[in-house]
């Protein structure tokens, strides 16, 4: 028997953008028990210094490759940088033979995401999407449920994530930094929840269409969020997209994504099984109880922050050889799946997987 010894890991961070400051670091500070943020980067050096004195961070660089030299002793990157720096950041990562927390969408196109996944087998490092809606109490219980065998099999989910006026401003409407526009920032969250909580079923095609119709709108009393530097000016990415996924076995799912939309906004997940089916947020199960009558039933569930314990799971995993839930074969899975939203709306036609 393999006994785990449990150490303090060390990571360097790259990017000190909005993701970063707003949501990975605060959720740093909640686990210096065992995890230390000891440097991180950016190209900008002034927003890598800010954060490390903001944060108490020891050092901070302007590159990947500056800090790796100077961190050698560092257990992993963090990636938080725009999109189209995935890769490249990756890359660079897995060949100084570090392990690699990175946030959502693996890339900016899928050549850039197999080569992300090309890197990190050679290496043999430990790799994890940071899809946070993963790691949600509701969805630790439904899977706890389902692999339990209350949902009986679950074959048709849909999904949404609209916002009627919520386009963010810099890099995320420039497709050479962000690689895309809702589906790639805010759908990937939707379309990976949703196909994770399914029993992740092989794709076969992606039918989707996607929308430039509203673009750079100017409503008045609606701000619109800035990322933490980045370019700006530019505006070539889609409003929403329209998505249906077909699965092996005769499964499906919808999806519904916007930025900008002139309807009612939602973020939801739905889902069908044979025995039952359920909502989220509260999570509520929809099917018969012990007696043969219809139910609705609300368990009681423990919440926590999503950040926080998506980074607690992949120390875990780095501490005792386990695989994360949200790995590189998924990732390139779901990266597949987006890419082919393009391709299907570009061409206006199913496409196959």
């Amino acid at each position: 028997m393999v006994i785990f010894m449990m150490r303090k890991l060390k990571v360097g961070i790259v990017g000190a953008g909005n993701i970063a400051t707003n949501a990975h670091l605060p959720a740093y500070a909640e686990l210096t028990d065992i995890v230390e943020v000891v440097a991180i980067a950016d190209i900008v050096l002034e927003y890598a210094k800010d954060a490390a004195e903001k944060f108490s961070i020891p050092h901070y660089y302007a590159s990947v490759e500056e800090l790796l030299a100077g961190e050698p002793d560092i257990d992993y990157i963090d990636i938080c940088t725009w999109t189209a720096a995935h890769a490249p950041v990756a890359i660079a990562a897995a060949k100084a033979g570090k392990n690699i927390l990175c946030e959502k969408p693996l890339a900016a196109s899928l050549e850039q995401g197999l080569a992300i996944e090309a890197a990190v087998k050679e290496a043999g490092v430990q790799f994890m999407l940071a899809v946070v809606t993963r790691y949600g109490a509701e969805q630790q219980k439904f899977i706890e449920m389902r692999d339990a065998g209350r949902f009986g099999d679950i074959y048709y989910a849909k999904c949404s994530y609209v916002r009627r006026r919520g386009t963010p401003g810099g890099w995320f409407t420039d497709k050479a930094y962000a690689g895309g526009g809702a589906v790639l920032d805010i759908g990937v969250h939707a379309i990976d929840r949703t196909w994770y909580l399914m029993g992740r079923p092989t794709p076969v095609s992606v039918s989707a269409e996607t929308s430039y119709r509203i673009g750079n709108y100017q409503t008045k009393g609606v701000d619109r969020w800035q990322p933490i530097g980045g370019p700006t000016g530019v505006f070539n990415t889609e409003d929403s997209a329209s998505i249906f996924f077909r699965f092996e076995d005769g499964k499906s799912m919808t999806a519904e994504i916007a930025w900008a939309i002139n309807g009612c906004e939602s973020a939801t997940t739905t889902l069908y099984g044979s025995k039952a089916g359920c909502t989220f947020e509260p999570l509520t199960v929809y099917g018969e109880n012990e007696d043969g009558y219809l139910s609705d039933e609300v368990p009681e569930i423990e919440h926590s922050n999503f950040f926080t314990e998506e980074i607690r799971h992949f120390v875990d995993c780095l501490n005792n050889g386990r695989t994360p839930i949200s790995p590189i074969d998924d990732a390139v899975t779901i990266q597949r799946m987006l890419d082919a939203i393009y391709v299907s709306a570009q061409r206006h036609e199913e496409i196959k997987l």
